[in-house]
């Protein structure tokens, strides 16, 4: 007699992420803008104090978007709205291998950076920038990249990640970061690692678990 699954009670999947989760990934999103905010003006003071008046320009005009773009986008009226919009709408339907990949690649970025931030001196960062920095561009391009296929649907998040990847191929400004010592931009890569791990596990439970129910 063929064996038979046995008949469990059918519950809906649960959300990607729960509710007590919100207030914790909100807190993230206010250090992300923060952290971004910080990090552009400080490229802008940077590239004007060297007189690339272009360059500067160009960092400043990244910050508003920043801030008009995902500032509206994402914590326009609440901060759980912005939540609510990061995972119905932005992290909806995306490619789970590149979003793995994503997150292994910036797991190699934060290695780089922290060898970057142990340098000390600012010699020993040239010192390091010199000797890194093609391996460091090529899987902050790679990183950028799968973020832009992540992110397909049109939106605050994926302009941004699209003007970053311009700026980082055509303006130097992974350079800059680098050169400002890289503390900001490993909080930065940290913070969207965590989310995206965080956001990857939970989807992938929750597919695990909506595959199985679909079975009995």
């Amino acid at each position: 007699m063929a064996k038979t699954k046995p008949q469990l009670p059918h519950h809906p999947s649960p959300p990607p992420l729960s509710p007590p989760h919100y207030h914790h990934n909100n807190n993230r999103y206010k250090t992300l803008f923060s952290l971004s905010h910080s990090l552009l003006t400080r490229v802008s003071n940077l590239r004007a104090s060297r007189g690339d008046i272009a360059g500067s320009n160009r960092a400043k005009v990244i910050a508003q978007k920043l801030e008009r773009g995902l500032g509206f986008g994402l914590w326009g009226l609440s901060w759980s709205v912005g939540w609510d919009y990061a995972v119905n709408y932005a992290w909806s339907n995306f490619d789970y291998r590149e979003l793995y990949g994503a997150v292994s690649e910036m797991n190699e970025l934060l290695r780089f950076l922290g060898e970057l931030t142990r340098s000390g001196s600012e010699a020993g960062r040239a010192t390091w920038i010199a000797g890194n920095y093609k391996n460091v561009l090529r899987v902050s391009q790679s990183v950028l990249r799968r973020l832009v296929k992540v992110f397909h649907q049109s939106g605050p998040l994926k302009e941004t990640v699209e003007i970053v990847q311009r700026e980082v191929a055509e303006g130097d400004l992974l350079s800059d970061c680098l050169q400002l010592g890289g503390n900001d931009l490993k909080g930065l890569v940290q913070i969207v690692k965590d989310l995206a791990s965080q956001f990857y596990s939970s989807s992938s439970s929750s597919t695990s678990q909506d595959d199985y129910n679909s079975d009995l």
